[in-house]
Formats: structure tokens, sequence, C-alpha cells
């Protein structure tokens, strides 16, 4: 009887390692062009033939992965999604996406869902008012590693930009500018608007610029929530000098809404905001946004969750990353002026 040809006769023969010959039967387009070559020539000439679902039950993975974010109408969800299904595909997964609309019941429901089907991992940008405990007893319960993405709370692996850091370089642009009062608008309670308001306060306030952030002031994060807001600011009878949008996409809100009362965006209010996605560059005038690029983010957790599965969902020490932002300066704070 001929013995069965295994992997590990194709990689010896390909002269690669057996994780490598693995990702080139697997599809990945992380390995040069040359060594996949010299592997599929190998599984040719010694007759192998991968059979995935055999693997699968080797490894007893489902090789799915749940991914679940708020949207998709928001660029900044739509570019990490597919960072996200770039990193996966590579690795061999299958993504499944659900949308929590920033519902904490809803995601609850999608993620009992994903569970049902066996997915291996979980990726979530959580909804601002998730409760922490129950979202551990939940995947904990069925051995599912999850890493958060953009918000975080304690307990989980987690990537986000580094608002602390983008919202100070901003403070510090604003107040160079000479602002003394900047609203800052939109967005409802989790920790991307905490460090927000933290970087903020941090930045204007020792230059003698007030911060004006309420409960108020908060919005869902749409361009209606921003409009909303804006319009009791102004009903407050408040007019500062800047306005901070939680997101690009509530500052659509926010330029629409001072039009609506004869205020030009970036002459008669410097305007900014985070996230800079393609909305940022297309307003008029161009809004300054900080860049959180959530590509980095969606790929960074997808490599995190991978590292879980990896390792069988050992129990590693927490992985905490955080990505660097850059301030992207454009005319709706650059040509503002101080008023006389």
């Amino acid at each position: 009887m001929t013995p069965r040809i295994t992997l590990e006769d194709v990689s010896k023969a390909a002269g690669v390692s057996k994780s490598t010959a693995s990702l080139v039967v697997r599809g990945s387009s992380r390995i040069p062009e040359s060594t996949a070559a010299k592997v599929r020539d190998a599984m040719d000439q010694l007759g192998y033939v991968y059979n995935r679902s055999a693997a699968n039950l080797r490894q007893s993975r489902s090789m799915t992965i749940g991914l679940v974010v708020t949207e998709i109408i928001n660029p900044y969800f739509a570019e990490l999604a597919m960072a996200v299904d770039e990193i996966t595909h590579d690795a061999g997964y299958t993504i499944f996406i659900g949308y929590s609309r920033d519902l904490a019941d809803r995601q609850h429901e999608i993620i009992a869902s994903m569970i049902e089907r066996q997915v291996d991992g979980l990726l979530l940008l959580p909804a601002p008012d998730t409760d922490p405990q129950k979202l551990a007893k939940q995947v904990n319960a069925a051995g599912v590693p999850l890493a958060l993405l953009a918000r975080r709370f304690p307990g989980f692996d987690y990537v986000g930009s580094n608002n602390v850091k983008g919202a100070t370089l901003l403070g510090e642009h604003l107040a160079a500018l000479g602002c003394r009062s900047v609203a800052f608008l939109g967005g409802r309670s989790a920790s991307s608007l905490t460090e927000r308001e933290e970087g903020l306060r941090k930045s204007l306030e020792p230059n003698g610029c007030e911060v004006w952030s309420s409960d108020e002031l908060r919005s869902p994060i749409t361009p209606e929530g921003g409009s909303d807001a804006v319009s009791r600011l102004f009903d407050l009878g408040r007019l500062p000098d800047a306005i901070i949008a939680y997101n690009d996409i509530v500052a659509q809100g926010i330029y629409d809404e001072m039009r609506r009362r004869g205020l030009e965006p970036g002459r008669d209010i410097a305007v900014a905001s985070f996230d800079d996605t393609r909305i940022a560059a297309g307003q008029v005038p161009p809004l300054t946004s900080v860049a959180g690029f959530p590509q980095q983010v969606g790929a960074k957790g997808a490599e995190m969750l991978m590292t879980r599965l990896a390792d069988g969902n050992a129990d590693i020490p927490t992985q905490l990353a955080l990505i660097q932002p850059q301030l992207k300066i454009r005319s709706s704070t650059a040509t503002w002026r101080t008023r006389t």
C-alpha cells in the first residue's frame, strides 16, 4: 500500500518549513510567488491534494471569524473591515460581519449568533453602553477569543488609535491659532470620547482656552447627531472660536447646521474632527482632522486574534496596541482668524 503523502512531505520536497507550505496550500498571499511556486511544484510531483475539511476537523476549527462593528456607512468602519478581511483571508479564514448600530442588546444577539455558528474568534468595535462583565461571560463560556477595536475596557486584547495624543496635537494647533473657547460635540460615552476630551483639555486649558464638553452636547454618531448637537450649543447662546466634532460623520451635520444659521465653517468658526476619512478632505472647506488609520487598526486587531488562535487561546498576557495618529491641517482651521 502506497504511503499517504503528507504536507510535511511537500515541505521537505520544496525546501520550506511546514508552516510555509501550509500557508501556500491555504492560498495566502503573504508568501513570495517564487516560494509558492516551489510548493505547488512539489505538490504536483508528489500528487498531494489538500483536504480542507479534514484539516479543519483536526484543528477543531471552523476557520471563520466574527467581526462586529457599528455600521458600514461610516468610511472609517468600512476601511477597518476591509483590512480585517485581508488579514483573515490570507490566514485561510472567512469572516462573518454583523452591525450593532451601537446598540448593546443587538450586539449581544449578534455575538451569540456567531458563537452558535462556531466562529473561532471575534473582533468587536463595542457599543458605547456595552456591559464588559456580560461580554466577558458570553465569550469565556464559549471559549472564543475576542479583541476589541477602537473602543476599549479592561480585560480584553485591544487595538485603537492613541486618542489622547491625537487630541493633544489638535488642541495644540487650535491654541496656536489663538482660540479662546472650543466646543467638543457629538459622540456618546465611550473610551474614545473620554480619551479625546482628555487630550483636548490637556493641550488647551493650560493655554487659557476653555473646553466646552457636557452631556447636552453629546449625540448619535451621525450627520443628524452633529446638526442637533450644534443646534443645542447655539440655542444656549454660545458661539465658540472652534468646534471639534467627535468624528468626520458628525462634522458633516455641523457644517450643514452652521450654514443654515448663516455661519461659514473655517471663517466664522474653526471646525475640526477625528478619523480623517475621505469625508474630511471632500468637505468645503476641507476639514482639519486627526487621522486614526483604520486600516492599521483593523490589520493589527486581526493579527492579535491570529496570535491567540495560533496559541490555542492560551493564557497569555492581554495584548495592547496604540496606533499613532497624525494631524491633517486643512482650510477649516487654517483660514480662521481671531474675532475682533
